[in-house]
């Protein structure tokens, strides 16, 4: 099977990269990537191919060729809100995953398998968002919405989204020396609420390696029957996955 992967750069991506890597019923990695990924390059792994592509905004026919025959896609593409302006945040959390979702639609026909897109969005998005909703909760609410209503409306997508909570690589070794720096004041939150989290807020705790795991099998629709149960619900025609179904699904 042939999997897209965005976000390989990333502390969620680089999870989701590792799993793909160990599973041996993928037969191609397409990443794509505005710069090289080096652990992609220092897997050597002959199934990998890395596209520098410079604009989420649009897909050309070129870059579809080189997708072709691709049947899922993890979306871990994002930045924090912290980072960039709200409307940059906007652009790259929401419009850039509904213009891929539909661009990769269109990498399935009519009567086949509809293409599987995981988006990789983040507990505390909501549907219903209040007063004081930060703007991520909003955004990625708004963006599981969407992906949900193109879900029903083409035939050839099935758009899911994934809440992941507390996404902790502190025991994933094939990632460490790969995984964006969070900085001094993020990584003092960590040593400080990490072991309380994990200890004591099972429920909140999203380890890489298995989330890495749940993702790519989400994209493979190897999972499709266990999503249903507590902590995942409906949206338009997709499911929308929480941290703790993740985790029921995964045995944790």
């Amino acid at each position: 099977m042939h999997l897209i992967l965005t976000g390989a750069t990333g502390l969620v991506g680089s999870g989701v990269l590792d799993a793909m890597l160990k599973t041996k019923d993928i037969t191609k990695i397409s990443i794509l990537s505005r710069r090289p990924v080096q652990m992609a390059t220092d897997s050597k792994d002959p199934r990998v191919n890395v596209i520098i592509h410079n604009d989420f905004a649009t897909y050309k026919p070129e870059v579809l060729r080189e997708l072709a025959g691709a049947r899922g896609c993890v979306w871990a593409l994002g930045i924090s809100q912290n980072q960039v302006t709200k409307e940059d945040y906007v652009r790259i959390t929401k419009d850039y995953a509904l213009e891929a979702a539909k661009a990769f639609s269109t990498l399935t026909d009519e009567g086949e398998e509809p293409f599987r897109f995981v988006y990789v969005s983040g507990e505390g998005a909501t549907q219903s968002p209040g007063r004081f909703s930060p703007i991520f909760a909003r955004v990625k609410g708004e963006t599981e919405t969407a992906l949900g209503e193109m879900s029903t409306k083409i035939s050839t997508l099935q758009a899911d989204s994934v809440r992941p909570a507390f996404v902790d690589a502190s025991a994933h070794q094939a990632v460490q020396k790969y995984i964006p720096d969070p900085g001094l004041m993020m990584r003092s939150m960590i040593t400080v609420l990490g072991p309380p989290i994990r200890s004591f807020y099972k429920s909140g705790h999203s380890p890489t390696p298995i989330l890495g795991d749940f993702l790519t099998k989400m994209a493979m629709g190897k999972v499709d029957g266990q999503i249903e149960g507590p902590g995942a619900f409906r949206l338009g025609g997709a499911w929308i996955v929480e941290n703790v179904g993740f985790r029921r699904v995964m045995g944790l």
